[in-house]
């Protein structure tokens, strides 16, 4: 996945950026629920509102401090439990604020309603895939396959929805489409990751 492969070369970049915000006493609580509002805010009232450029571009600023938030926990000798909770809940949070954002603006003013529908479908995708995996986990098994995962999803949605936003057109059509079919290959895979692992285990009654 990009988000992995990505990691040694990001945190290079993040760990001087960290290393100062542990100075100042930010804890990485305080980065997560900044990155959520932030982002949250964007999407609503930027690309809510047709800015589909500075919307994206805002966006993607809050949620590059998902970088933060771990890298802060870690160098302070680990995250804890309501943080990590804390950290998925933002996610979906912000990920929801996106795709809602430009439902409803291409449901209105943007009147487009095949965007509207592909970009429904891509946060019900969106949904289902966090959701096997956190599921598998809670149940004791491994779910880290699929071609999209949250770091793609994002690439995805925000340089379309800029591309747009400049004049490029078709670019969020395409970038949806890329990403519904995606999503519906990644649900696919982890269901069948799933299946594989639980290797006919039964629930005690």
């Amino acid at each position: 996945m990009l988000g992995v492969n990505a990691r040694p070369a990001v945190a290079k970049v993040v760990q001087p950026i960290v290393a100062r915000l542990d100075r100042l006493g930010v804890t990485p609580d305080m980065v997560t629920v900044t990155g959520t509002v932030g982002a949250v805010a964007g999407a609503v009232f930027l690309i809510g509102t047709g800015q589909l450029f500075w919307g994206a571009f805002a966006v993607w600023m809050f949620v590059m401090l998902d970088m933060l938030d771990g890298a802060l926990a870690r160098l302070r000798g680990g995250g804890s439990v309501f943080g990590a909770v804390l950290d998925s809940t933002g996610d979906r949070a912000a990920d929801a604020a996106i795709f809602g954002a430009l439902v409803w603006w291409f449901s209105g003013d943007g009147d487009n309603r095949l965007l509207v529908l592909l970009a429904l479908l891509c946060l019900v995708l969106g949904v289902l895939t966090s959701y096997i995996k956190a599921r598998a986990e809670g149940m004791g098994l491994a779910c880290d396959v699929g071609v999209v995962e949250r770091t793609e999803r994002l690439i995805l949605v925000l340089t379309g929805t800029g591309f747009t936003g400049l004049g490029i057109p078709y670019a969020v059509h395409v970038a949806l489409w890329v990403l519904l079919a995606g999503s519906a290959v990644t649900v696919a895979q982890r269901v069948l990751a799933v299946k594989r692992a639980a290797d006919g285990r039964r629930i005690a009654p």
